[in-house]
């Protein structure tokens, strides 16, 4: 930890980077040394043959993606492929995650820690929600659709929230190119199911149902 403290001080100053930029890197390097002992988790995973691998991933993760209801109706399969995609992330308190109306890169399923979220729907006058997100939540769900839409290209959603830590984060991180690969499988093998799932919560006309039907499926 002495080695990496001085490398990363002598790579900050190089930099010339603020003080305050310094002490943040300094309070997350301290914090991912204390959660892994200076291990790399993915290095060391990859390193393991795939089936043990995956039995690990399922064990960290498998909990997690089930709380997402799309992810329920997938099969041993497609769930490994999700587990395999996951990559553990660690964010210290006072971290922005990311800003509403900024493109969502990835999904985030929180293993430990708080997070706020807050939402001004787009930037209404006078409109202002919050909510804390804690282990077992998820945020980034604005890739699901977008996942599952086979016209959606390289443009990538808006986050319809800010949300920023309120302390110490351990979590998984699943980002937008391997979501749309699992979801391209799921909707060619599940495309039942997908219907009952994204008819349930539309509350709107039979019309705007079917249309919307017809553009993921």
């Amino acid at each position: 930890m002495r080695v990496k403290s001085r490398d990363t001080d002598q790579w900050m100053s190089y930099r010339l980077l603020p003080e305050n930029l310094k002490e943040r890197i300094r309070r997350h390097e301290k914090y991912r040394w204390h959660q892994t002992s200076g291990v790399d988790e993915e290095l060391l995973l990859m390193n393991l043959p795939k089936d043990l691998r995956r039995a690990i991933k399922r064990h960290l993760c498998l909990s997690l993606l089930m709380r997402v209801p799309m992810f329920e109706n997938m099969d041993d399969p497609l769930l490994d492929a999700l587990c395999d995609r996951l990559k553990s992330v660690l964010y210290t308190e006072g971290s922005c995650i990311i800003r509403e109306e900024d493109p969502v890169y990835e999904m985030l399923f929180i293993m430990r820690g708080d997070l706020m979220s807050v939402t001004t729907d787009g930037g209404i006058t006078g409109f202002f929600k919050s909510d804390v997100l804690k282990g077992g939540d998820f945020c980034g769900e604005e890739l699901l659709t977008w996942a599952l839409d086979p016209t959606s290209v390289s443009r990538l959603p808006s986050s319809t929230r800010t949300v920023e830590t309120m302390s110490e984060v351990e979590a998984f991180a699943l980002t937008a190119e391997d979501l749309k690969y699992v979801a391209t499988q799921f909707r060619r093998l599940y495309r039942k199911q997908l219907r009952h799932t994204f008819r349930a919560p539309l509350n709107c006309s039979s019309e705007i149902v079917e249309e919307q039907e017809n553009t993921l499926f």
